[in-house]
């Protein structure tokens, strides 16, 4: 088993095999030329008036295009006292977190919702870690879930649908004595009901502000990796989707690695489908050069897959089936309110390692999906539908808005920056106008069944996007995770985690630092701010700049937003972003390790005085990564995952207890925190 190195950046060698593929262990699958800053620089000169006046000055309120550069300052505590906190984040900072349990500031409380095992279906039996079972599995909560969110339940008291990801297993802290070499046929189908989503009843109690699970027999429901899934969009029947099950190219057997996702404003769901290359065998004994050079850009396993799949179902042998691949690496659709409509894989929005995706309208009622590829070097991508949402919750405008994502024009980004080549020197130090900023271009992909790609069919262009990508000239990212738009000014916000291969020496499919990427050996990562031009969501230019450069705030690299740097909390790896009622951002981090401390919850101003402020809110358990949050006024939910993955952790040998206490496993769960108010009622969150 290998063990934890610093490519992991302080994430453990469990996680890192078992949710990727040891995905930083190897060479990045981009092996294109995109996105080098002194291949661009002339383009973006020449082009910053119109980009600039197209895009960053249309900035909204509290968005500065020049940020100035702060003096270099400890990693203590900030002295509340020194400034005022905005609305919703007026909370006491949370000290980083060392220890195996959750932690919230003074006044605040949690409780677990629910976690792995849990009974979701009525009648699944309650969880027994000795003796699991697939079909056992099938009806509770799956394994590490990832994205969480909340659409309003009508009926009596505060009710809500819950709708989880179940992003990967890790078999080795899940069965006792599981042999990697040999797994059992019942850890396999284990596994396959332990990966997909779960959607689950939930219940507030208005009095004490715990969250419950409800055993709802209408509307709780499992998808696994078994589970019958339809495609739609202009790939659909496509011979690149078909296979000797499915002759047609239309359904699909289950979903894998979902990891974030979002709520469409008609109420639906989304997924990402991510890391999917790893659950596929034996790319590299396929005879077709073609299909095994596809399979390398997507970093498909050569040899056996680590979890044996392929032994109990051929699907995952791409020797025997080399289509199936092609069937996953999409956003999935799902519908909480009616469990009888398919859940439904959408081709339109193109095909790669989908950290999520995420929907806002434009002035007419179109959607536009915003979606990262989450990989180094890899690209951010843009859906804009054709057709308009339909208001109303009627069953022809619910119909009519499960079609939007159908039909549309793919696009990709292509950054550009306004300083000197000179100036961008892999450090982290601020250009001489004081800020990493620039422009950019959406460049059309594909549009119904025309490409815009030379050498490209549109068939080909939705299923090998990152091929797609790589011809038009994309700009390469520091792994392009959460990508969301603030509802209340429209700007737009990318995490990019980390990437410590950017500027690296000697290697051959990296790219030396750049504005919109600034620092080589880019362990903690970044968050970028994107303002569309005219704040037209549809638009065809944008404007950017960098908003934090995360780390330790001592680091003279970092950089918040041009806040004082003594009154932030340090951060690294920004994965998954949320937002509150105020237009506050919130930042789920990935890796904490990286700093010696564990992952948590980040809120962070970005308005007036106080922008780039960034406190912690929430820490999350020993070995665990925090994702899925939802900000609400009244409550937060957190998705604690992999807790206890830390080295040499095995059932006989647990890191961590959490959430049940010493002498049991650990298990990914949903957590709730609210503000205990007045009389012990609960408050509101940051006020």
């Amino acid at each position: 088993m290998p063990l934890a190195t610093e490519r992991h950046r302080g994430r453990q060698g469990l996680t890192c095999l078992y949710r990727c593929g040891n995905a930083c262990a190897h060479d990045e699958p981009n092996a294109s030329e995109n996105g080098y800053f002194g291949d661009v620089l002339a383009r973006s000169l020449s082009r910053r008036g119109m980009l600039r006046a197209g895009a960053v000055l249309t900035l909204t309120a509290g968005a500065s295009t020049t940020l100035a550069c702060t003096a270099d300052a400890g990693t203590a505590l900030p002295d509340e006292s020194v400034v005022r906190p905005p609305r919703g984040l007026d909370y006491e900072t949370v000290p980083a977190n060392t220890t195996d349990a959750i932690t919230v500031p003074p006044g605040y409380q949690s409780n677990v919702v629910i976690r792995w095992g849990d009974p979701v279906v009525p009648g699944a039996p309650a969880f027994d870690f000795e003796n699991q079972t697939a079909e056992a599995q099938a009806g509770q909560f799956g394994y590490n879930n990832d994205f969480c969110g909340l659409v309003p339940l009508n009926g009596p008291g505060e009710r809500y649908l819950m709708f989880n990801n179940h992003e990967y297993t890790i078999e080795p802290l899940m069965f006792r004595g599981y042999n990697p070499e040999n797994p059992t046929d019942e850890q396999i189908r284990i596994g396959f009901a332990a990966h997909g989503l779960s959607v689950v009843v939930v219940e507030r109690d208005g009095s004490s502000g715990q969250m419950t699970a409800v055993l709802d027999e209408t509307y709780n429901r499992r998808y696994t990796a078994t589970s019958e899934f339809v495609l739609d969009g202009p790939a659909v029947g496509s011979d690149l989707l078909k296979t000797s099950a499915d002759g047609s190219g239309t359904v699909v057997l289950g979903t894998l690695n979902n990891c974030a996702g979002g709520i469409t404003p008609w109420g639906t769901f989304l997924s990402g489908e991510e890391n999917v290359n790893q659950y596929f065998a034996n790319a590299g004994a396929v005879a077709d050069g073609g299909v095994k050079e596809r399979a390398a850009r997507y970093g498909i396993t050569k040899g056996a897959s680590e979890r044996k799949w392929e032994r109990l179902e051929p699907r995952f042998d791409m020797t025997k089936e080399p289509n199936e691949p092609n069937r996953f690496g999409w956003i999935v659709e799902v519908d909480p309110y009616d469990p009888k409509a398919p859940p439904v894989k959408h081709t339109a929005l193109g095909r790669f390692k989908h950290e999520g995706a995420t929907v806002q309208l434009d002035g007419d009622g179109r959607a536009v999906a915003y979606m990262g590829d989450d990989e180094r070097f890899e690209y951010v991508y843009k859906f804009v539908s054709d057709d308009k949402m339909m208001r109303g919750e009627s069953r022809r405008a619910r119909e009519h808005n499960r079609t939007l994502l159908t039909k549309g024009t793919l696009y990709v980004a292509k950054f550009t920056g306004d300083s000197p080549a000179a100036e961008i020197d892999g450090s982290g130090r601020l250009p001489a106008d004081g800020a990493f900023d620039g422009g950019g271009e959406w460049v059309k992909l594909a549009a119904g069944d025309q490409s815009f790609v030379d050498g490209m069919t549109a068939e080909e262009v939705y299923v090998f996007t990152r091929l797609a990508a790589d011809k038009v000239g994309a700009t390469k990212m520091d792994r392009p995770e959460d990508v969301e738009a603030n509802p209340r000014t429209g700007s737009v916000y990318i995490a990019l985690t980390n990437n410590s291969d950017r500027g690296k020496a000697g290697a051959t499919r990296t790219a030396p630092a750049d504005e919109p990427n600034p620092r080589n050996s880019n362990k903690h990562g970044h968050v970028i701010e994107l303002v569309e031009a005219r704040n037209d969501p549809t638009a065809p230019t944008f404007g950017w700049s960098i908003l934090l450069l995360c780390g330790d705030p001592d680091d003279p690299s970092t950089y918040f937003g041009g806040f004082d740097k003594s009154q932030v909390s340090p951060i690294t790896s920004p994965d998954n972003l949320a937002f509150d009622g105020h237009g506050n951002l919130w930042i789920a981090t990935d890796s904490g390790q990286a700093l010696g401390i564990n992952d948590g919850l980040y809120g962070v101003s970005l308005e007036g005085p106080t922008r780039g402020r960034t406190t912690l809110f929430a820490g999350v358990p020993a070995g665990a990564e925090c994702c899925g949050p939802v900000i609400t006024d009244d409550f937060v939910l957190i998705s604690p995952q992999h807790p206890g993955d830390l080295d040499d952790a095995s059932p006989e040998t647990p890191k961590s207890t959490w959430p049940d206490g010493p002498g049991t496993q650990p298990r990914p769960s949903v957590v709730n925190i609210w503000n205990v108010g007045k009389g012990g009622r609960p408050g509101q969150i940051g006020q």
